[in-house]
């Protein structure tokens, strides 16, 4: 018996093997539960194609997040095929490489508005398309960052983008909890994904952060992945409005040194 036998999950965001939502889409199969996805694109398509195949997916569908004809189409393949909904997980996000870096007093108009839409707007309007399908109660969560709560350098666009991410989650929360719906997000420390190569000095914070974090680890998507469990699983029933984190203790840290600099003086 899996934790999700019987349930049906519905997963955006997953772009290649390296992808934090190819890490829960894995943990989700792996327990039992029927997959659906999308793809953002004939370029994508190709390589979601063969992972989709691996997890046995039922419902596989070019999806845009900024386009409601496109949202309206998959979650009707998902009813048409299932009848209903049981979990739902965002994991998409999108800021141009100009508001990424540099000043934060410079991200433009333009640039903020389309991030805003696609990085954090895309949740309420998955959910809204969720809700009728999750008529036995549903677990939906998404993927944030700790930029979020504090200043990261280079986040920019995307920091203000994970924020608001982070406040809609308790927001829908609490509008959708009367039906039985949990709203919950993980906020994960840093991975190298496709998209995270798109953020200057990456692989700095990257090195930096297995050096300055408790556990001494960085994180992988596998390990999101089963925190993604336990959110979808009844074991998590009365958890709503949370932000997860797993990042290896990260979050808890005032200040940080080098492995080095926290060794007691005598062993140093």
């Amino acid at each position: 018996m899996g934790l999700l036998d019987g349930k049906v999950a519905l997963i955006f965001g997953v772009a290649n093997k390296n992808s934090i939502a190819w890490g829960v889409t894995k943990a989700f199969a792996d327990a039992g539960a029927t997959i659906c996805l999308n793809y953002g694109g004939e370029p994508l398509k190709r390589r979601v194609e063969p992972l989709a195949a691996e997890v046995n997916c039922s419902v596989l569908e070019e999806c845009d997040v900024q386009k409601d004809d496109h949202l309206d189409n998959i979650f009707q393949q998902v009813q048409a095929k299932h009848g209903k909904l049981d979990i739902l997980v965002h994991s998409v996000a999108f800021a141009r490489r100009e508001d990424l870096g540099g000043r934060f007093i410079d991200i433009s108009r333009e640039g903020f508005a389309q991030s805003m839409d696609i990085s954090a707007y895309s949740l309420v309007a998955m959910a809204k398309r969720a809700e009728p399908l999750m008529t036995a109660g549903g677990s939906i969560m998404s993927m944030t960052y700790y930029a979020a709560e504090k200043v990261i350098p280079d986040y920019n666009a995307m920091a203000v983008c994970k924020a608001a991410l982070e406040i809609m989650t308790k927001y829908l929360a609490a509008d959708m909890g009367f039906k039985g719906i949990r709203v919950n997000a993980i906020s994960a420390g840093p991975i190298k994904t496709l998209a995270a190569a798109g953020i200057p000095g990456f692989r700095d914070l990257l090195r930096h952060f297995d050096m300055v974090a408790p556990l001494r680890n960085s994180v992988t998507p596998e390990e999101v992945g089963q925190a993604a469990l336990f959110l979808a699983s009844d074991m998590a029933k009365m958890i709503t409005g949370e932000i997860m984190h797993v990042d290896a203790g990260y979050n808890v840290l005032g200040m940080t040194a080098p492995r080095e600099e926290l060794k007691p003086k005598d062993e140093a």
